[in-house]
């Protein structure tokens, strides 16, 4: 018979630094107000048990009223059709706790036609469907609800990322280090071991020339390439920047699941074939601090990447050894860089230190010239109200020959609210722009009471269907950051999302989303399910189900709204998915009853 184990108390910390103690304590009894599991007797054994929440009992025999659960830890493939068994959806076995369907390294060596000089093994690539695990995604051993936010930024369990490889290659750097049953964050990085907020400040000396900071250089979204822990990230929240994180699922593989474990807002992706699921024209800054990208390979085609994604007037920092280092070949790159650079019209404005930092140019003229001299590709006529999603690199840069359309944006907080170009361009007036805020503020305050929890105990929340953001800016107050997913095959939102100063990606919820399990909080499926259901032979409820239960953290919240015929399906699926659903009724857009699910995903392990 398993047993339970409660959160770890500071007493047996006693070894440990005094203040890891007190932190331990505090994050402790934070945590034992939502510990809760369930326990599996043995791979055969088909029984879980739950004890009941309110008597959070560390022993199962001392509930023996508790209700039992009949799903089996069984290694299942996805079936056509496919079927759900009335015990309830398989268990992966424990070595699974980290499974990420499309990032399977495990798959992706076996295949022969890949790219692997640009990288393409770390792209997300999706088995076929036969190849796909069907089964839930276990927590690991010793799992514990994770530490809230604030506190988060600077400690996490050690025992929910269970990983040293970062803390002993990258510990000198001040990445991350071991501080007894928990993982520390300096704020250190590669090229800012003293920490992000001196570099920060230095970057915001080097755009200004030392008379303001980044908010003043009008810095409002950062797309950090390659972002390791994400502590670049964490510390420019307080200049109220927000930045869209990535990384690739490489030799730092576990960088992307501490960010998110964090509280950081990040997901794994890498430059390489093809373009990054963001709308172009979509941040003010462009960062890379020894992120391992070659920009100089390849005709510069990465950096056209850059320039596609930068605002104009929007910076590309780039902290690396070819900008400071005269040995090697560090020079050659270094004047690569610089021939592709110029020939974008793109200005070096500022080198310090180990930094080079360029602006990209509002005037096109330039651009022009150059690329009737040849020194310049431009692109074809392109439909830039069409998602970039899954679309090859062009080597090429765009003109923004309509310079009628370019707007220049508030800062944040007046963004989120501000009534841009994009919204008239799909037809947004402003009374229904205005309607829909409104709508949305209603909605999220009725949620809260809904969820009937603090909200220091969400932090992590993904939009699957964002449209134009109205949720994630009704929660523009709250203590949480919102990943608004744009799904590629909806009418293209994503534009807007960023005009309003939010962050978010392309996605086709037909495949696994790019992030580690357990990493949201807070799922918001607003008609997502109905929007899908003309593909139910590769694209079924339960597929959608499946995947929202691997990203969802235990004792997480997922807010469904839909037709009622589907919501009626995922009532009577979500038990053997071990959901616990409420149902509530809320007013839709038209003022219309409307039935809302509040899923509940249960705590259990297998032990």
């Amino acid at each position: 018979m398993g047993r339970w184990w409660p959160p770890t108390s500071a007493a047996a910390a006693t070894a440990e630094p005094r203040s890891v103690q007190l932190l331990l304590l505090g994050v402790a009894l934070v945590a034992a107000s939502f510990y809760a599991g369930t326990v599996f007797r043995s791979p055969s054994a088909p029984a879980l048990l739950l004890p009941p929440s309110a008597s959070r009992s560390p022993d199962p025999s001392r509930t023996p009223g508790a209700p039992k659960f009949t799903n089996r830890v069984s290694l299942s493939y996805r079936t056509k059709p496919i079927s759900v068994p009335d015990y309830g959806v398989d268990v992966c076995p424990l070595k699974y706790n980290e499974y990420i369907p499309c990032h399977d390294a495990s798959y992706i060596s076996q295949l022969k036609k890949l790219d692997r000089s640009r990288h393409e093994d770390l792209e997300s690539i999706c088995p076929p469907q036969e190849k796909h695990l069907f089964c839930l995604v276990p927590p690991p051993n010793d799992y514990k609800i994770p530490i809230r936010w604030p506190t988060s930024r600077d400690y996490v369990w050690r025992s929910n990322v269970n990983h040293s490889r970062l803390a002993e290659v990258k510990g000198g750097q001040n990445w991350v280090h071991e501080k007894g049953k928990l993982w520390w964050f300096p704020g250190g990085g590669t090229h800012f071991k003293h920490g992000a907020s001196e570099y920060i400040e230095r970057l915001g000396n080097m755009t200004t020339n030392s008379t303001g900071d980044l908010r003043s250089a009008g810095v409002v979204q950062v797309l950090d390439v390659g972002c390791g822990v994400a502590s670049f990230s964490a510390y420019l929240l307080p200049l109220d920047i927000h930045t869209m994180s990535f990384a690739p699922k490489d030799g730092h593989e576990n960088q992307i699941q501490f960010a998110l474990e964090r509280g950081i807002g990040a997901m794994i992706s890498v430059l390489a074939t093809k373009q990054l699921p963001y709308p172009e024209n979509a941040f003010e800054m462009v960062h890379c601090s020894r992120c391992r990208v070659d920009w100089h390979e390849n005709d510069g085609i990465l950096l056209k990447e850059v320039d596609r994604l930068l605002r104009p007037n929007g910076y590309f920092v780039y902290s690396a050894p070819p900008a400071y280092r005269k040995d090697k070949d560090f020079p050659v790159i270094w004047e690569k860089l610089m021939n592709i650079t110029t020939s974008m019209c793109w200005k070096l404005i500022a080198k310090h230190v180990q930094t080079a930092i360029w602006i990209k140019p509002e005037d096109q003229s330039c651009r022009q010239k150059n690329a009737d001299t040849k020194l310049l590709n431009i692109c074809d006529s392109y439909d830039n109200s069409s998602p970039s999603w899954k679309i090859p690199l062009m080597n090429c840069v765009r003109l923004n020959k309509d310079q009628s359309n370019m707007q220049k944006l508030p800062s944040r907080p007046d963004r989120l609210s501000f009534y841009s170009r994009s919204l008239e361009m799909i037809g947004v007036t402003p009374e229904k722009f205005a309607k829909n805020n409104k709508f949305w503020r209603d909605q999220v305050s009725m949620y809260w009471s809904f969820l009937g929890v603090e909200k220091t105990s969400i932090r992590n929340v993904m939009d699957m269907n964002a449209n134009i953001g109205g949720f994630a800016v009704a929660l523009s107050n709250d203590p949480v950051w919102i990943m608004n997913v744009v799904p590629h095959t909806m009418i293209n939102t994503l534009p807007v999302i960023y005009d309003r100063g939010l962050i978010g990606s392309y996605h086709d919820w037909c495949e696994p989303f790019s992030t580690y399990p357990r990493t949201y909080d807070l799922l918001h499926a607003f008609h997502i399910f109905s929007h899908y259901q003309s593909r139910k032979e590769d694209c079924s409820m339960e597929d959608i189900m499946l995947e929202m239960d691997r990203i969802i953290r235990p004792e997480g919240f997922i807010i469904i709204r839909d037709e009622n015929a589907i919501l009626s399906g995922i009532n009577d699926l979500a038990p053997r998915f071990l959901w616990d659903v409420t149902t509530h009724m809320l007013e839709n857009e038209e003022s219309k009853p409307e039935k809302v699910l509040i899923c509940r995903k249960k705590f259990w392990s297998i032990v």
